[in-house]
């Protein structure tokens, strides 16, 4: 199944550790089917966590073709991935790179290149990590069908 991610940043007066208010944009990535449904969907996910108001700043596509979750508490931080596909071109033997951008949730940059490679292990093509590096991503919200409910069909 194809996903298709919307990083949304959030703004919203964060009360610190030392009691003072803070304005904040935080990044978080849902799972939609456009932009519209992207911003209803961040609004009913941070909603419940988030007293007093807030406002979408910004809501743009996000390129990454994987999202590796992990159940661990200790893997609280979202790394972005540069990987690059080496294949060989039959015709003319040269070799073919592609690169693809995935996200891999992690307790820091070691464990994520192995939880990469953890995820990576079915793959047939061999890669590079090009590149890793820690987002500011909060959270990530996948998008879960509830298989009772048929959204054609509303209740009378």
């Amino acid at each position: 199944m194809m996903h298709t991610w919307f990083e949304c940043k959030v703004r919203y007066e964060k009360t610190l550790e030392n009691g003072m208010n803070k304005k904040v944009t935080e990044p978080y990535l849902v799972d939609a089917l456009s932009f519209t449904e992207a911003e209803a969907r961040i609004i009913e996910e941070v909603s419940p966590y988030i007293s007093g108001e807030f406002t979408i700043a910004d809501i743009k596509r996000a390129n990454y073709t994987e999202l590796f979750f992990c159940e661990e508490d200790s893997a609280d931080r979202w790394f972005k991935c540069k990987l690059t596909f080496i294949s060989l071109d039959e015709k003319s033997g040269a070799e073919k790179k592609t690169s693809s951008n995935v996200l891999v949730q992690a307790a820091d940059l070691r464990d994520a290149v192995k939880k990469l490679d953890e995820g990576m292990k079915g793959s047939m093509m061999d890669y590079v990590i090009s590149s890793m590096a820690e987002t500011a991503i909060m959270d990530v919200f996948p998008f879960s069908a509830d298989p009772d409910v048929k959204p054609e069909f509303p209740q009378a």
